[in-house]
């Protein structure tokens, strides 16, 4: 049995776990790793792929944090390591692999996807319209390539898992930022602007945002998915930045030109 398990602020994730399902275990189902039958799923399945996004060439806390917690259920699982990213990873798979070893894991591969960049907050790797779609395309083509692979010749993907890519990913971000990924982070911020609407509060993968007195409070315990900053209404919460220069969904640059 083979279950999809996932991280997905924006959606660019929870789409290439699905694509990817479709072709190698039609079967199988793909759940959100904030889900209370995620653990469950994983003890049930002899299979398992992990999908999340990369946050500075590693694995989000909450994925890591995730691993941990349920430590004992991944021996003697076999596991395919997914990452999606907007530039560069270097080992963004083998950031999760390496711990899921420690555990018992098997893994049988890593994926690297190129998506559309999902931090709103910061406009450094913004593209048109059309190359983010275009970036999807080439995304799904990827994946189609690497299911026939996997389904007809019994190869699997390492992108991440060399000791080049440890590396890379090391010198390239990892060893500048690791302060920003070591923890869930406190610097959500959240402006005048916010309506006390609560969509944030029911988006948020942590539950970590509540609605008091009319407005979103942070709980310091936010997972940079950028779910609540990409739906938030009135553009009122920000992570890296300061103002939201695009709200970044899966839905917008997935559809058909």
């Amino acid at each position: 049995m083979t279950t999809g398990i996932y991280m997905s602020g924006t959606g660019n994730t929870k789409h290439c776990m699905t694509e990817l399902l479709s072709i190698i275990a039609p079967e199988a189902e793909a759940v959100p790793i904030e889900s209370a039958d995620a653990a469950k799923r994983i003890k049930e399945s002899s299979t398992i792929v992990l999908a999340y996004p990369t946050q500075f060439s590693n694995a989000p806390y909450m994925v890591r944090d995730f691993i941990e917690k349920n430590k004992s259920l991944w021996k003697n699982k076999k596991v395919l390591c997914m990452a999606t990213m907007g530039a560069f990873s270097g080992d963004g798979a083998g950031c999760s692999a390496r711990l899921l070893r420690k555990y018992g894991a098997e893994i049988i591969g890593g994926l690297h996807i190129r998506m559309p960049d999902s931090v709103c907050d910061n406009k450094m790797l913004k593209k048109t319209l059309e190359e983010n779609r275009q970036l999807v395309k080439e995304a799904d083509r990827k994946i189609a390539d690497v299911g026939r692979k996997i389904t007809e010749e019994g190869i699997y993907p390492n992108d991440g898992l060399s000791f080049g890519a440890h590396i890379a990913g090391l010198v390239g971000q990892r060893l500048w930022f690791y302060g920003k990924t070591a923890n869930y982070t406190d610097k959500l911020k959240i402006s005048d602007k916010c309506i006390g609407c609560g969509k944030c509060s029911a988006d948020c993968p942590m539950n970590n945002l509540s609605i008091v007195n009319g407005k979103a409070v942070s709980k310091n315990k936010c997972a940079m998915c950028y779910r609540c900053i990409s739906h938030c209404p009135v553009q009122a919460i920000t992570l890296l930045g300061d103002r939201v220069y695009e709200q970044c969904t899966y839905e917008k640059y997935g559809q058909k030109s």
